[in-house]
């Protein structure tokens, strides 16, 4: 049961290394050249079929610009929903960014002035 449960625990970082690294818009290989590492031991940490070292992962968080927290899993929900969203909005371009945060402030005042 204890070798089931480190399985299931690589499978759901690979998983959250695999959604973040697509979410930054970079290929297995593009990932592979910058972590330093083979496109092969990519596909296997994202599959959840082998472990990596402390210095891989750091390297992994860096290129990434992600928390190792919410890579590990560690985060509570709402904190991870509000750091995704806040990652989305830094992919977006730069007058994306300003239309989304325009339409957020109207909307937080819209909902101040309604509970007063």
């Amino acid at each position: 049961m204890g070798n089931r449960a480190v399985s299931q625990g690589l499978i759901e970082l690979g998983e959250r290394i695999r959604k973040r690294r697509q979410e930054v818009h970079l290929s297995q290989e593009a990932f592979a050249e910058k972590v330093g590492i083979s496109v092969n031991t990519v596909s296997r940490v994202e599959g959840g079929q082998t472990a990596m070292s402390i210095e891989i992962f750091k390297k992994m968080v860096e290129i990434l610009e992600a928390d190792a927290d919410d890579l590990l899993g560690k985060c509570p929900k709402e904190k991870n929903k509000y750091d995704t969203l806040v990652r989305r909005i830094q992919q977006l371009k730069e007058n994306e960014q300003k239309i989304v945060l325009q339409t957020m402030e109207v909307l937080i005042d819209g909902i101040n002035k309604f509970h007063k």
